[in-house]
């Protein structure tokens, strides 16, 4: 029964259709709660979401969230969902000029062969034993961190406990990550490519104090115990399609084109008022779960809005007729590409570039990484394509904070894209516009994505990928159980705004569920 259709109350009303917001109510459909969803866009999947970009091509991208990491397996078996993911055998490719001649690091393929790709870049055997020995280390953390995130939130002396490695802690979670690399590593490329986990989508030197580096460094180190960056298969939208069909077969009602705009509640009982194409209306419930923003819930239900954290990426997807050549030939492009791709990041390289967006400049070489969903996964692909040779290539951008763009969004995407394109080039055996497919009307088959695109878009606070900075995995003062919890008793933080969001990981919307089954919601 649509919302619209007379005045219901539900057990649950969720507001928000993206990938937490339905883990959250095919949690508690299964459970017997009866579910209400109102996503405000005709379809679900937030930003989790598979998309047609280029008109008139047989391409579905993962237009915005493209990998997964953080999505722990027990949520796809509680489930039952038909999804799966591909590991990518490469984990990635730096290209750099040493000597005057074109080279780069392989990380993958095996041991041994990435020992030797070590050993030709650095002239030893030190670089790539201390990249065991740090790698070894995050793994540890990794798998004693990693299953907390669905069980309630540790305080930090029980994780440290946990953790059971004293250097471990201080290397992760009390000094900045900045002072780890540079001890343990001195090649400036190798340096780089460990810290570029600590960058994605968080604007931060290598010694940021508040250690928002090493928060992001986490999320990027833990995901499945293991670390690992996997595919999704058939895009991101596989999965939100996949957790859609599970929340309606165990009974729950979503409703597109709802957008709520007010709560209502006591701390017992809700109200969650909403508007349709066709008019407004509302609906009661026992528990509202929210799956937008921290500030979008401050609106909705009267209270102060935090001030928004500043997203910092460039998201460019392209789709290409042919993989480029490479100015290394020592290493085949369906390798180099099928990892992450990394341009502009050594570690110097890194810190000029924030210094620049720091004192208001674009970064005169953006830094950026690539991968290539349709190595790894071509059934985002038609057949045709597959046929033809066409790739797919994803772009992520670094140290583009939103304020850079607040002048004219459209003439510094512009600037921007060009000047990351010439980062590209630099490496490449041809030009990337010589690659590029073309759509139906014969324009080049790309587009970009600022901060400010994806809070239009999307409603990013600030076009804040995570929707506010990352938080640590245990509890701090103010915080619940669960990492959900608000200041109304009934009205749970769903989205990657919780405490252990960010990333497509479902863990805020099965913690708000298991809060609300639980009986800790009120």
């Amino acid at each position: 029964m649509p919302a619209h259709e007379g005045h219901r109350s539900y057990d649950a009303v969720i507001v928000g259709g993206g990938h937490n917001g339905l883990v959250a109510a095919a949690y508690l459909a299964r459970a017997g709660r009866s579910v209400l969803v109102l996503e405000r866009l005709d379809t679900t999947g937030g930003a989790a979401v598979s998309t047609r970009p280029f008109d008139g091509v047989d391409a579905r991208l993962s237009r915005y969230s493209y990998l997964v990491s953080l999505l722990p397996d027990k949520i796809v078996r509680d489930l039952g969902l038909e999804f799966r993911v591909s590991t990518r055998t490469v984990s990635s490719y730096t290209p750099v000029e040493r000597a005057g001649r074109p080279t780069g690091l392989l990380v993958g393929g095996g041991e041994e062969r990435t020992r030797e790709a070590f050993a030709r870049l650095t002239g030893g055997e030190r670089e790539y034993a201390a990249w065991q020995r740090f790698y070894d280390m995050t793994g540890r953390v990794a798998q004693r961190v990693f299953p907390t995130l669905t069980e309630p939130l540790p305080t930090r002396d029980e994780l440290r406990a946990r953790v059971d490695d004293e250097e471990a802690w201080r290397v992760l979670f009390e000094e900045p990550i900045g002072v780890a690399v540079e001890d343990r590593f001195a090649d400036d490329l190798v340096r780089g490519v460990v810290l570029t986990d600590a960058l994605i989508g968080t604007f931060a030197d290598a010694h940021d104090p508040t250690l928002k580096q090493n928060r992001c460094f986490l999320y990027h180190v833990i995901g499945g115990g293991t670390g690992a960056w996997d595919v999704p298969v058939g895009g991101m939208g596989a999965f939100t399609d996949a957790l859609a069909a599970a929340a309606r077969e165990a009974g729950a009602v979503i409703a597109t084109g709802h957008e709520a705009v007010r709560i209502e509640t006591d701390g017992r009982a809700a109200e969650v008022a909403y508007r349709t194409a066709d008019g407004e209306g509302t609906v009661a419930a026992r528990h509202v779960l929210v799956g937008a923003s921290p500030q979008a819930l401050a609106a909705l239900t009267g209270n102060e809005p935090p001030a928004p954290a500043e997203g910092a990426q460039l998201k460019v997807n392209m789709l290409l007729k042919r993989l480029p050549r490479l100015r290394d030939t020592s290493v085949d492009p369906r390798e180099a590409f099928s990892g992450t791709f990394h341009i502009a990041e050594g570690y110097d390289q890194l810190a000029t570039a924030h210094a620049q967006a720091a004192a208001g400049e674009l970064p005169a070489a953006p830094p950026s990484e690539i991968y290539c969903h349709s190595l790894t996964d071509p059934t985002i692909l038609g057949p045709e394509l597959v046929a033809q040779g066409y790739q797919t290539l994803t772009l992520f951008g670094l140290h583009t904070p939103a304020r850079l763009f607040a002048p004219d969004n459209d003439a510094v995407r512009e600037e921007l894209l060009k000047s990351t394109l010439a980062q590209l080039d630099a490496v490449l055996a041809e030009p990337i516009a010589d690659c590029l497919a073309t759509d139906a009307d014969g324009r080049p088959c790309i587009e970009a994505k600022t901060p400010l695109d994806l809070e239009r878009d999307l409603r990013l606070p600030g076009g804040n990928i995570f929707h506010r900075e990352l938080t640590w995995p245990y509890a701090q003062e103010g915080v619940g159980r669960w990492g959900v919890e608000t200041a109304h008793a009934n009205v749970l933080l769903c989205g990657a705004g919780a405490v252990r969001g960010g990333g497509v990981s479902g863990v805020p919307g099965h913690n708000a569920a298991m809060a609300v089954l639980e009986g800790a919601a009120g």
